[in-house]
């Protein structure tokens, strides 16, 4: 009986907010997240514990359903199936020290293939000894944007999640390109939602080693924000629907070893956790 009533009033909630009982100028908060169910793969929009199947993408035309998960029982999977992931270099002061910023975004690709969703596992490979975390805020591209200009940037942002830039310190100062360094498998977790309508720039971001806090600003201290980012990134490269821009991690970063537990935190959007194994020889 309570699972029934819990049931009727998500989908009373839902429906007010689909009769447009929002306040004049208000913006509709929307949590969406890609997960699995059995066989099942699909998006949806998250209501307090529970997830409201969605037909369709957030990147184009989709409509809710009337079937609800239990978000303890579904896997959680990476938010989007981007064709490209960008990353932003030194964009918080506190994490340059004394190195002058950058007069524009300085970005570097990471690959698709190093994506692991909240929950999985980052696995540290043979040959580094020094792989730091790096708490970060992700955009996600909703459409296809070229040639943006700033003040239009964020309306080719569908929102935005949590990512932890998995670094190996000592292939980023040696070798040529990043490639393995900051595109290894598992160096790139994100999740576990996508969240738009919040207030992008004002947002604390906090990383969390085994409980202990290491990281934490406001994102209104990014060097670079987020329509900067996506409006210099679109000159050069078209942006598709469900790419992932990282934005730059604040501070000081340190290394992980394996059994740690990393914990991502963003304002409004949640929690990506993720623990730390050593890769088997």
């Amino acid at each position: 009986m309570i699972r029934k009533h819990v049931l009727l009033l998500a989908a009373m909630a839902w429906a007010l907010v689909l009769a447009g009982t929002l306040a004049a100028g208000e913006k509709q908060v929307l949590k969406f997240c890609r997960f699995q169910s059995g066989d099942l793969v699909s998006y949806g929009v998250v209501e307090g514990d529970l997830i409201r199947r969605i037909e369709g993408t957030p990147f184009g035309h989709w409509q809710t359903t009337n079937e609800l998960f239990e978000l303890n029982k579904v896997k959680l999977l990476v938010p989007s199936t981007p064709s490209k992931v960008l990353a932003t270099a030194g964009n918080y002061k506190s994490h340059l020290g004394q190195t002058k910023p950058h007069p524009y975004p300085e970005l570097f690709f990471k690959v698709p293939s190093c994506l692991i969703a909240h929950g999985e596992n980052v696995v540290i490979p043979p040959g580094t000894e020094d792989v730091h975390f790096e708490a970060e805020v992700v955009i996600v591209i909703g459409r296809r944007a070229k040639n943006v200009p700033v003040e239009k940037a964020l309306d080719y942002v569908l929102g935005i999640t949590c990512g932890n830039d998995i670094s190996a310190r000592d292939w980023q100062k040696n070798d040529v390109q990043w490639w393995r360094a900051k595109g290894a498998d598992t160096f790139g977790p994100v999740g576990p939602f996508i969240v738009s309508g919040i207030d992008y720039y004002n947002l604390q971001l906090t990383m969390r080693v085994n409980g202990k806090v290491m990281q934490q600003e406001s994102t209104k201290n990014m060097v670079h924000n987020l329509a900067q980012i996506v409006s210099f990134a679109s000159r050069y490269v078209t942006l598709e629907p469900g790419d992932l821009i990282f934005t730059g991690t604040p501070g000081e970063t340190k290394p992980i070893k394996p059994g740690d537990v990393l914990e991502v935190e963003l304002e409004g959007v949640g929690v990506l956790r993720n623990g730390v194994v050593r890769a088997k020889r």
